[in-house]
């Protein structure tokens, strides 16, 4: 073991996966650029490096950690693939006593262990197959066990972050937690009506018998898709509930621990400072998360050159002009050349990604801007480098 991980460490030095030291380039345009902002109150950190040798290219403040939004997630998601592998899955297991004369005896339990994907269709299928086994009735009531993750249902460092976007996250969720499109505030109650309907559009009667036991038998299990499918829907739509809850899956139901194993994750994989891999969340939510341009390439570039599960993280990303939304400019000249996560919250707006120049070379960039900014000023700079040959 200890000598793949040297032979592993050698590769990934020799490929130049550290950031090379910056210098001084012709970037007066960009300096410019920056330089309007900051006189607007506006704090910028931005960079762009060669993807394959890691040269620097341009930037301004591109050390300077800031408020990151949403592309935080390009952190964690990577720290999940690389640490629990794309195919790995989660499993949520459903309890209750039957013996085949179509009536379950006890109460249906369902068992929740952070399956960030448990939507409507998924749940109807479930519903399917317990009718498949000749199920019509259940004597008891349906329960949610909740017992995989401690009670603190959001995260504390989401102080000041608006409510409106700041999801409930327990092991058993349906929905995101979300009906009507809006955010709900007791993941049990939207379970029970939601699974009630459900149960009884299939023709089960659910009696609610108050008398009715504990379960002692396992129905069934119902297993989520591979992570790979989890962070591709985290990225294309920056789901903050479906990456939280597989922050807080990893910390075996805490989010101090899930956020420590991201950061040891970068410490010991990337040689990251705890200053670089300042995070509270895996969201973004917080606004308490630090980081840098320079730190969002470094991780950008680690997942370009890894084998195992770059090509799933790298995937994951926005494609301009393509998935999962139209061009954002009006420029066919972006079009399908820019893989990217984005992030925004309140005096905060960012990109970060992988741009192809006309000339097919492939750049890592990142930009976060904090202060009274506008989407143009984020895509200016963008368009910037874009045209670049």
């Amino acid at each position: 073991m200890g000598s793949f991980i040297r032979i592993a460490f050698y590769i990934f030095v020799s490929f130049g996966l550290t950031i090379a030291q910056t210098t001084e380039p012709n970037n007066s345009g960009l300096h410019r650029w920056a330089t309007q902002l900051e006189a607007r109150g506006i704090r910028v950190t931005a960079g762009i490096w060669d993807i394959k040798t890691g040269t620097f290219i341009e930037g301004h403040q591109e050390s300077r950690a800031l408020i990151p939004a949403s592309t935080t997630k390009a952190v964690s998601t990577y720290a999940l693939l690389k640490s629990l592998k794309p195919e790995s899955t989660i499993e949520t297991e459903v309890f209750g006593d039957f013996d085949g004369d179509s009536t379950v005896t006890s109460d249906i339990v369902f068992k929740g262990s952070g399956d960030p994907f448990l939507v409507s269709e998924r749940l109807w299928m479930m519903v399917q197959e317990l009718k498949g086994k000749g199920i019509r009735r259940i004597q008891g009531s349906l329960v949610f066990d909740q017992s995989a993750f401690d009670t603190q249902r959001y995260n504390p460092d989401w102080v000041g972050t608006s409510r409106d976007t700041t999801p409930v996250i327990q092991p058993f969720s349906i929905n995101f937690n979300r009906e009507g499109g809006r955010l709900v505030t007791d993941a049990n109650k939207l379970a029970r009506t939601t699974l009630t309907q459900l149960f009884e559009d299939n023709g089960i009667k659910i009696l609610g018998d108050e008398r009715a036991k504990t379960p002692s038998r396992k129905l069934l299990t119902l297993t989520s898709p591979p992570l790979r499918e989890l962070v591709a829907s985290i990225n294309k739509y920056s789901n903050n509930f479906m990456v939280e809850m597989l922050v807080k899956r990893w910390g075996e139901g805490r989010w101090p621990a899930g956020v420590q194993k991201i950061r040891d994750f970068y410490s010991t994989q990337l040689k990251l400072s705890p200053d670089q891999i300042a995070i509270a969340d895996g969201s973004g939510l917080s606004k308490d998360n630090r980081l840098s341009a320079k730190t969002l390439v470094t991780i950008l570039r680690a997942a370009w050159f890894d084998f195992e599960v770059g090509p799933e993280y790298i995937s994951s990303l926005k494609i301009e002009g393509g998935e999962p939304f139209r061009l954002r400019r009006n420029d066919p000249e972006l079009r399908r050349r820019l893989r990217m996560k984005s992030g925004y919250l309140n005096q905060t707006r960012s990109l970060t990604g992988y741009l192809q120049l006309k000339n097919g070379d492939i750049r890592a960039f990142a930009v976060i801007l904090n202060g009274p900014s506008t989407d143009d000023d984020l895509w200016d700079v963008i368009e910037r480098w874009a045209d670049a040959s």
